[in-house]
């Protein structure tokens, strides 16, 4: 059995995992033919690899953490999320790796020394380490010594990986760490199995004795484990009861969901995998046709206007779609009943001037007698977070309803945002807000999609970045002057 858990209410979930006391890969224990390959090549470019088309482009790892009590089955659990993606480039880190080193006066008191507190680990080192991988550059990860609890002078070599795997006891609880995952499991074991696990790799790894082990478990593994690690797993999006962590076949429909989430995140571009409230509608030759003729600056106004409409309404479309629906039964002229769904009330849709009025004929088709309401920002372009608003005309009861923003064109984010905050102001929930647009550069979509977790953010194509003259490149021109002729 699994159980699925949202991180908390107002925050987009994440995604994340973690694995075993040593670096490891994803096929072997020991680096992979391909992370070798990709290290050799860094080597000799002196560089980390920008993987994928577009000026500015680059993959950005999927980024798992996996918490636990101590010896609760974590590494088991990383392992066999491992297994099941030996197709992908897999790298594994543990937090143990990272404890500080112990002062002499620490040194001296060992035995009083509190392992299982946030203070014993090297966060600022865990940060960095994390933050390059998250920018595919090759990083060094310290060797801990729980024999004299100090780091070897050597470390391990990781390459960067599509998918980063970090396990420990306070992934979930420290915030700096949760902040970079894209998912985050708990692995969730019944205490004295996890007491038994701890003496039995205490004694045989780290050379403990038994008396010890307990002494210190008594004393001060179990006080932080109350007091960090359980409370930790309200922001896991994943908790497995893993009862006998010891077994191979414990739990694999979990396992197998897991891996096949992140199969499916790594098919996605980038950007959706950080951000869950951001949806790109499923391209096709259709879409790309279309795009290829608006984008095209040869084509004609008639033209322009004609397949901009058509993928208009498929955006509007995709938005509606991401509306609550409640159960509706109808009859049908055969007399039998059908099973279907009711469309959601109380929705108007609000343009941000002058673009954004080209998206009204597309919701008014698909919506019949919706409300529409109007938004004018004096776009800064150089001061992205200071724009104007300049006019607005919304319906009365706004903030009863869900609201669909729309503008065509989404660039570095200021207007959406503004406009975003108006209706935050006059009462509408950010969860029911959906942004709309045609295009949209990552540039805004980080914007929105940090600034808003919450709100959808709905687009046709992702462009590659904003140039030095802020336009969306390479984009489509200016939206308004080309739709409306101007």
């Amino acid at each position: 059995m699994y159980e699925w858990q949202n991180e908390r209410a107002g925050s987009a979930k994440g995604l994340s995992d973690v694995s075993k006391l040593l670096v490891q890969t994803s096929r072997t224990s020991s680096m992979g033919l391909r992370e070798r390959e990709l290290s050799e090549r860094l080597d000799v470019e002196g560089g980390s690899p920008h993987r994928g088309a577009g000026r500015g482009h680059r993959n950005e790892p999927f980024v798992i953490g996996v918490a636990g009590g101590t010896a609760s089955g974590k590494t088991t659990v990383c392992d066999q999320i491992m297994q099941r993606l030996h197709d992908q480039c897999v790298v594994m880190l543990s937090q143990d790796s990272f404890y500080r080193n112990l002062s002499e006066e620490e040194l001296q008191d060992v035995k009083n020394y509190n392992f299982d507190q946030p203070s014993a680990f090297d966060t600022a080192a865990i940060m960095k380490c994390l933050t390059e991988l998250k920018e595919m550059r090759i990083v060094e990860v310290p060797v801990y010594d729980f024999t004299t609890h100090q780091r070897s002078t050597e470390t391990r070599r990781v390459p960067p990986a599509d998918v980063v795997i970090i396990e420990g006891i306070l992934v979930l609880h420290m915030e700096e760490i949760r902040s970079l995952l894209n998912m985050k499991v708990y692995v969730d074991t019944d205490d004295d199995v996890r007491l038994a696990r701890r003496i039995q790799r205490d004694v045989a790894v780290r050379g403990r004795d038994v008396g010890g082990v307990i002494e210190q478990y008594t004393k001060f593994v179990k006080p932080a484990f109350d007091q960090y690690v359980a409370p930790s797993r309200k922001f896991a999006d994943i908790i497995i009861p893993w009862h006998r962590c010891n077994e191979a076949g414990d739990n694999v429909v979990a396992i197998d969901l897991i891996a096949e989430h992140i199969r499916m995140k790594l098919q996605q571009h980038d950007l959706r995998r950080i951000y869950p409230n951001l949806e790109v509608i499923p391209s096709n030759f259709q879409i790309r046709g279309m795009h290829t003729i608006v984008r095209d600056r040869e084509t004609s106004t008639a033209d322009y206007v004609f397949y901009a409409d058509r993928l208009l309404r498929l955006v509007v479309e995709a938005s509606l779609g991401h509306l609550p629906f409640r159960e509706r039964t109808v009859v049908t002229p055969t007399g039998h009943q059908y099973v279907g769904v009711d469309f959601a009330k109380k929705l108007c849709g609000v343009s941000i001037i002058r673009s954004g009025e080209s998206m009204e004929n597309a919701l008014r088709a698909c919506c019949k007698g919706i409300k529409i309401g109007k938004i004018l920002v004096h776009r800064v372009e150089d001061r992205v977070m200071d724009q104007e608003i300049v006019y607005e005309k919304l319906p009365t009861d706004i903030a009863e309803r869900f609201v669909l923003l729309m503008d065509p064109i989404l660039g570095t984010g200021g207007s959406a945002s503004r406009a975003v905050n108006v209706l935050l102001d006059k009462g509408v929930e950010e969860g029911k807000i959906l942004f709309l647009s045609l295009i949209a550069a990552p540039e805004g979509i980080h914007t929105l999609c940090k600034k808003f977790p919450r709100m959808k953010v709905i687009t046709s194509e992702i462009d590659e970045h904003i140039d030095s003259e802020f336009r969306v490149v390479p984009g489509t021109g200016n939206f308004g002057d080309r739709y409306f002729c101007e």
